[in-house]
């Protein structure tokens, strides 16, 4: 008897990445044989974001694209999408299973039991019923591997749907994420890019009661301890969170990347009320100072959303003036999109699209000047990079420590090895 085939495709963050990864190494251990998402396959997995309009417009067209090339195939909805809008999703033609966020870890079981019919099943769960920690994490895929050590959120921005598409913050023991690092040790893994939903809420949700006995500060302590993982970095941190105490760990660790990506979302104190952020800008700035004061050389990232309901020019001046002034290395520019069931809809006004995609542009173009000018300061200097194994135009690309990107033709032996590299 000839094995299923399966492919899987990936939007959004790290985290589902992770999922992602996890889920095609449980199905590959049942039998199935995985294939490139381009190609036939028996079984299509779409693994799904809901953070924006564009994720739910583009999950459709994907599954458009499927139906055209493989029309006898199961077709697969898991994530964060589906958990939110199951009946939505489940009304797009070519769509045959639909997972919530508690059934994703059961996507072997439910492909068993299942056989293509008419109209799509579902299977999902309120998410208040959910307080299951699965771990996951990429491998093969990428140099790097994502590791999910925190799942959940227990802040209600107003934006955001994340607490209503993945539940409570819980997260995994240090005991359970320290076997995973040194499962991928052995695998040959060099950086681990610690991942989560609110990771510094690590320590909450942990089954066992030992959630007033861990915290990420001690998580990443006993990281640093771990043989065989020569880099980790810490993937998205809030302000609030990022305690003096986690700054200064890594200030003097070996093996903690001096890279730090904190959410900013807006540098009005007006607007971060509205969407009810628990800092205000004096505090990130605060942030910032303290992490350059300690590592001059470190890389910074920020995420701001652009066009927030009420956000006047002015606003958005303070924000763009806020950005252009503080020391910081990139951004992740997103632009606001009306989500259902979040409080953000009930205020007024509304900002017109167009406006909004234009002060997307201006931040975009001040985050590349921010990155040329913080990569710039490094010229003539040596530090280590680690290389991808993907091969784009004959060239290969990897990250110093501090996260500038190198390309150089391309070289097999340097495939996931550490080089001492002139900037």
């Amino acid at each position: 008897m000839q094995s299923k085939t399966v492919a899987f495709h990936t939007l959004g963050c790290k985290l589902n990445y992770s999922e992602t990864s996890t889920l095609s190494r449980m199905l590959e251990a049942d039998g199935f044989v995985k294939k490139d998402f381009e190609e036939h396959a028996d079984v299509y997995v779409i693994n799904t974001c809901s953070v924006t309009e564009n994720a739910d417009k583009e999950c459709r067209q994907i599954v458009r694209r499927i139906q055209r090339r493989s029309p006898e195939a199961t077709v697969v909805i898991t994530g964060c999408y589906a958990q939110l809008k199951p009946q939505e999703i489940a009304q797009i033609p070519g769509v045959d299973l639909v997972l919530g966020a508690a059934e994703k870890f059961n996507l072997s079981h439910h492909l068993s039991d299942f056989t293509k019919g008419d109209s799509a099943k579902i299977c999902s769960c309120d998410i208040e019923d959910i307080n299951d920690f699965h771990s996951s994490y990429s491998i093969n895929d990428r140099t790097r591997t994502f590791l999910k050590v925190q799942d959940g959120c227990d802040y209600n921005c107003s934006f955001c749907t994340i607490p209503l598409a993945r539940g409570h913050s819980r997260s995994d023991s240090i005991e359970g994420v320290l076997h995973n690092v040194k499962e991928l040790a052995t695998s040959g893994t060099k950086e681990i890019v610690l991942t989560g939903i609110n990771l510094g809420d690590f320590g909450k949700g942990i089954e066992g009661g030992k959630k007033n006995e861990e915290s990420f500060y001690k998580l990443i302590q006993e990281l640093d301890n771990v043989q065989g993982i020569e880099r980790f970095r810490i993937s998205s941190i809030e302000p609030n969170l990022l305690r003096d105490e986690i700054i200064q760990f890594v200030a003097q660790s070996q093996k903690f990347m001096p890279h730090f990506h904190i959410p900013l979302q807006s540098g009005s104190n007006k607007i971060l009320g509205a969407m009810r952020r628990r800092y205000r800008r004096e505090l990130y700035a605060e942030r910032v100072a303290i992490i350059k004061k300690l590592m001059p050389h470190c890389c910074i990232g920020a995420d701001v959303i652009v066009g927030f309901p009420s956000e006047s020019d002015e606003d958005f001046k303070e924000t763009f003036d806020f950005l252009h002034q503080l020391d910081i290395s990139y951004l992740h520019v997103f632009t606001y999109s009306e989500r259902a069931n979040t409080l953000a809809l009930d205020i007024a006004p509304v900002v017109p699209v167009h406006i909004r995609h234009e002060r997307n542009k201006l931040l975009r173009n001040l985050s590349y000047q921010k990155m040329q000018y913080f990569a710039q300061q490094h010229n003539g200097q040596t530090r280590k990079v680690l290389f991808e194994s993907v091969q784009k135009n004959g060239l290969m690309e990897g990250y110093t420590d501090n996260y500038i990107k190198v390309h150089t033709p391309y070289r097999g032996e340097w495939v996931n090895q550490l080089v001492d590299w002139n900037l």
